[in-house]
């Protein structure tokens, strides 16, 4: 093992603590609203809806799906769904809520990159997902991006719908530029999770920027084909500090309305 590879197993540890507790606030949260779901209220946004169209009668790998509830969303909708987080918390939970649903999402404890050389999912999809808030904690992308086309079925289609890389290179106020726009080293923090049932930080964890040429370079040299790609002023939720509504679940911050890049989406094809 290098000391890179290490050092990262490391960071990997004390982040999968971190979402371990934050699985137990997010699930109690307002934020998340797991009751308002359970009674049928969706918690996919129009963005990734659009894109991915009827998922119906498809099969979807759904790459750290946290707790569960977008993977469910996509079963609800007809797809055949596989969810993966590294928290094993979040997915105790994301199969409790599987079976009281009566839904037939499957949901594997992994990290992302385990996946293929421990041999926990066998097949490809149509589609692989992700979203909002899932790449800044992974060290290398083209790691990743080999693991979205072993996946990915001939003629599938991946779709990525994240929080804007020029979002991280700012304090947590949003009052001064703190990082590099590119992926020069880790990034340490300390703060309360994103939900309004927590203010105390709950320790260290452990990011990465990436720029969108790192993103997409990844992608591209393993050989799938940019469909699409398009950026946004607005983010579907209000956790960053000094979110401001600006419209129907949009949300800027304060001071930077129109003039700050929020999210991106990215979407691809394997030939």
């Amino acid at each position: 093992m290098d000391k890179d590879t290490s050092k990262h197993n490391e960071y990997f540890k004390a982040n999968k603590a971190l979402w371990n507790e934050r699985t137990k606030l997010h699930t109690e949260s307002k934020f998340y609203d797991v009751t308002a779901f359970k009674q049928g209220n969706t918690v996919l946004n129009d963005i990734e809806l659009q894109l991915l169209g009827d998922v119906k009668g498809k099969s979807l790998l759904h790459l750290q799906c946290h707790f569960g509830m977008d993977s469910l969303d996509f079963a609800r909708r007809g797809a055949t769904v596989t969810g993966v987080d590294f928290s094993d918390a979040a997915i105790e939970k994301a199969i409790a809520l599987n079976d009281e649903l009566n839904l037939n999402a499957k949901f594997v404890c992994s990290d992302i990159y385990s996946l293929p050389h421990n041999n926990l999912i066998n097949e490809q999809f149509d589609i692989v997902f992700t979203s909002y808030g899932t790449i800044g904690w992974l060290p290398d992308l083209d790691q990743w991006a080999q693991v979205v086309a072993t996946y990915l079925k001939p003629g599938g289609q991946f779709l990525i719908v994240d929080f804007h890389p020029a979002l991280w290179m700012y304090s947590d106020d949003f009052s001064h530029l703190a990082y590099s726009y590119f992926n020069t080293a880790v990034i340490v923090t300390n703060s309360a999770t994103y939900t309004e049932n927590s203010t105390e930080a709950l320790g260290e964890e452990f990011g990465w920027n990436h720029s969108f040429g790192e993103i997409i370079g990844a992608l591209l040299k393993q050989g799938l084909q940019l469909n699409h790609f398009e950026e946004y002023d607005y983010s579907p939720y209000p956790c960053f500090a000094n979110c401001v509504a600006t419209a129907t679940q949009q949300y800027q911050i304060k001071g930077m309305e129109g003039h700050l890049p929020m999210l991106y989406s990215i979407g691809m094809t394997k030939n």
